[in-house]
């Protein structure tokens, strides 16, 4: 190293000069291997093209249904998903699941996208597991009516199926899946047991416009009629391509620049995750004329689905919410600029109005909500089907025994000093945190969310779609649908630019061909460049400017076209001429009302009505509304109890209790009472309990099932000390003797009967 100015300075050139020369290098090594996956890329589409585009599952499967051949055809399919070698035996005694995937561009994948995944999980677990999929080109004249007949069918097959199963098949729906998923469970409630909804647009109209600009398109474009005049130029078929660039267009520094950077520069470790996600993104699928129409139409403008408007023309059938008799899961992300946690949970307060409501009408509603994870991290992100989907799946049959009513579902990781037993699952302890609908309308405040002021703007966009499309088809449909045929709606998806791009970059291009054998010697000999390089790190910060200067546009070009709509539709624009309807909210509430008026006259007389049953299940209820969360120990403690309440009857020690229980109906009708008279209906629990072998029977129960899961049985409770001033009973707790036992515990696990063993009564003091 030399020690003069001069010589340093030498140095310093020589040594940049070096590093320019490997930068230049390894850049353009790296451009030839980034075509070679963009090569790669379009021989992909081409080979899935060829195959039929069939889901693009990691797992083996076989045909069950073929749709086609159902009285009502589409191209919708049954599939079962068959365990390997890396997955345990199915369990026939436990509830099947079912996976749908959306129809949204897209072709079928997501639900088992990768091992960590929804699929992944319930095979982990041991249940039977299937996947409904669909082909890329619908049946001609397929309708969304034809879709749910189909899928009904599909689980009353999987039902059939599995007859020693204690439990309905639970449905789990992705994305735009998860509105019809929850769409057929309202309409048939009689087949399907939880449905688990992620990522799913109920309320469309909700949300904010720095969160999700989407919402605002269709006001941009004069509502519904756009998606007409695409499937007209498609001869009747509506092409997926264009909902996946309205996607791309939410982001154009990841569509644009970021995604294929990260590519270019990673392209030694990147190609094989690049490869497996574009054969998916880039396979688009149709739908008919019907299908697209009814969905934009109803859903994405009308919001239908939560007022409650939509039908099922062939049968008159209404769509209501409220008509979902199983638990209803929701999982949503405050990262999802898709589908926000406003538009996967404001249908609870458009539909029930109040979270008592809920009560009164026997149903379970649970959602889940993560900080950060992207719409399409929900469905395929490793860390969410390890964590999210994995409890929920492990959770379901506690989920099923939950009182009626709303609740926040809460992952936390169980800390080194806890350990798991046979009550637990995983590494993780869940519980459930009650809500109100209060909760759920305050969703809004975390961004600037309009509110009211937002869906009377919606409303008005709803009704200037509505003469828009009709003028649309009374107009210009008959000229449009005379010129382009089928023939000619071919001609123009086959040159869609995103079609292109593919096609032009594979190996049917011969131009592309030498790329391959030019990336093949780099491979042997490649040459990258060292991470202090200053010329790709200035490289890298150039990446970073780029993503900032697009980012921008995009918010500038949001804002815009929020500020716009709002003025062309609001008060003093089109929204005097056309005025909004009423607030969803004010005709939720007045149902609720209605609801909860009829209710409290039919069960106040109910109050002191009932028995040994009716007195502990109020008493287990009384305690979860002081505590004011569930846990997942404590339910699955409850099934235990619940084991032994039954033997407790049958042994004759309760001799008023005549017949066996069924404890989900006491359950329903105690949670309804409580609801209503909260304080009539604890002091009425001595009538409930008329003698002391009752009463201690039932606090040796209750205790067992609310204070084994952590609670300081040394300071009991207000709600415990009630207890005791009304019953005048008095139960030892924290006796090791009275904890679950494994036999037991396993059993809270699995739908398996538990084991004959006689209950330990201690009589009364």
């Amino acid at each position: 190293m030399s020690t003069t100015p001069t010589g340093r300075l030498q140095e310093a050139w020589i040594g940049l000069a070096t590093q320019w020369l490997d930068y230049t290098r390894d850049a353009a090594e790296r451009g030839v291997l980034f075509m070679d996956v963009m090569r790669k890329r379009g021989n992909d589409y081409m080979e899935h093209a060829t195959e039929g585009k069939p889901a693009l599952l990691k797992f083996a499967h076989a045909l069950v249904v073929d749709g086609h051949t159902l009285p009502r055809p589409t191209n919708y399919s049954l599939l079962h998903i068959l365990p390997s070698d890396r997955h345990p035996a199915t369990d026939e005694a436990l509830r099947p699941i079912v996976v749908v995937d959306p129809r949204a561009g897209h072709g079928p994948g997501l639900g088992g996208f990768k091992e960590d995944s929804e699929i992944g999980v319930a095979l982990r677990t041991g249940h039977p597991v299937y996947f409904v999929t669909f082909g890329p080109e619908p049946v001609p004249g397929q309708t969304l009516e034809d879709v749910a007949f189909a899928e009904s069918h599909f689980i009353q097959v999987v039902q059939q199926r599995h007859p020693e199963a204690a439990a309905k098949p639970a449905v789990i729906g992705n994305c735009q899946a998860g509105w019809a998923v929850a769409a057929l469970a309202s309409v048939r409630p009689d087949i399907m047991g939880p449905i688990l909804l992620n990522g799913a647009p109920l309320s469309y109209w909700a949300g904010s416009a720095e969160q999700n600009p989407m919402r605002y398109s269709g006001g941009s474009l004069g509502g519904t009629w756009l998606s007409s005049l695409a499937s007209d130029l498609g001869g009747g078929q509506f092409d997926g391509v264009h909902l996946v660039e309205n996607f791309e267009r939410l982001n154009p520094a990841n569509t644009y620049w970021a995604k294929n950077y990260n590519l270019f520069s990673h392209i030694d470790t990147e190609e094989e995750r690049y490869l497996e996600f574009e054969r998916w993104w880039g396979g688009y699928f149709r739908m008919t004329t019907p299908e697209i129409e009814s969905i934009v139409e109803n859903l994405f403008v009308g919001n239908k689905l939560s007022s409650g408007t939509v039908h099922f023309p062939d049968h008159d059938v209404a769509i209501d919410l409220r008509n979902i008799s199983a638990p209803v899961v929701v999982f949503a992300s405050w990262g999802d600029n898709i589908t926000p946690p406003q538009q996967a949970l404001g249908w609870i307060a458009d539909v029930w109005g109040d979270e008592k409501a809920i009560v009164v009408a026997g149903r379970t509603i649970v959602y889940m909500l993560h900080e950060d994870i992207g719409h399409l991290g929900i469905f395929v992100g490793g860390a969410i089907a390890r964590k999210e989907h994995d409890q929920t799946i492990s959770t379901l049959d506690q989920i099923e025994l939950l009182p009626p009513g709303l609740y926040e579902m809460v992952i936390e990781n169980r800390t080194s000093s806890q350990t798991a037993d046979k009550l637990s699952y995983g590494n993780f302890d869940v519980r459930f945190d009650p809500r109100t609908v209060a909760d759920i309308r305050k969703l809004g405040e975390r961004f600037d969310s309009g509110g009211d002021e937002d869906e009377a703007v919606f409303s008005t966009i709803a009704k200037v779609s509505s003469w828009n499309a009709s003028a649309y088809k009374t107009l210009l449909r008959p000229f449009i649908t005379t010129v382009v045929g089928r023939p000619q709606g071919e001609l123009l998806m086959a040159f869609n630019p995103s079609r292109l791009q593919h096609q032009l970059t594979s190996d049917a291009n011969p131009l592309v061909k030498p790329v391959r054998e030019l990336a093949k010697t780099i491979r042997e000999n490649r040459h990258p460049v060292v991470s202090r390089n200053v010329f790709s790190r200035a490289e890298k910060a150039m990446s970073r400017h780029i993503v900032k200067g697009l980012d921008f546009f995009r918010d500038t070009r949001d804002a815009s076209t929020a500020q716009w709509v709002e003025t062309v539709y609001g008060p003093l624009g089109m929204g005097a001429f056309l005025p909004p309807d009423a607030p969803l909210h004010e005709q939720a509430d007045a149902r609720a009302h209605e609801m909860l008026e009829a209710a409290r006259a039919e069960l106040e007389p109910l109050i002191a009505v009932g028995g040994f049953p009716e007195g502990l299940v109020r008493m287990v209820l009384g305690a979860i509304a002081e505590k004011n969360l569930v846990t997942r120990r404590s339910m699955r403690i409850a099934q235990i109890i619940g084991h032994a309440a039954d033997r407790l009857i049958a042994s004759g020690a309760i001799p008023s209790v005549k017949s066996p229980v069924d404890w989900m109906a006491v359950r329903a009708q105690q949670a309804r009472i409580l609801a209503l008279f909260p304080e009539q209906a604890m002091q009425a629990i001595p009538q409930l309990l008329p003698n002391a072998t009752e009463r201690t029977a039932a606090r040796m129960l209750a205790d067992r099932i609310m204070l084994l899961d952590g609670a300081d049985s040394a300071s009991p409770s207000d709600f415990a000390q009630q207890i005791q001033t009304l019953l005048q009973v008095q139960e030892p707790r924290g006796a090791s003797s009275d904890a679950p036992s494994s036999s037991d515990a396993a059993d809270a696990g699995t739908s398996k009967a538990p084991a004959k063993r006689k209950p330990r009564i201690r009589k009364a003091t």
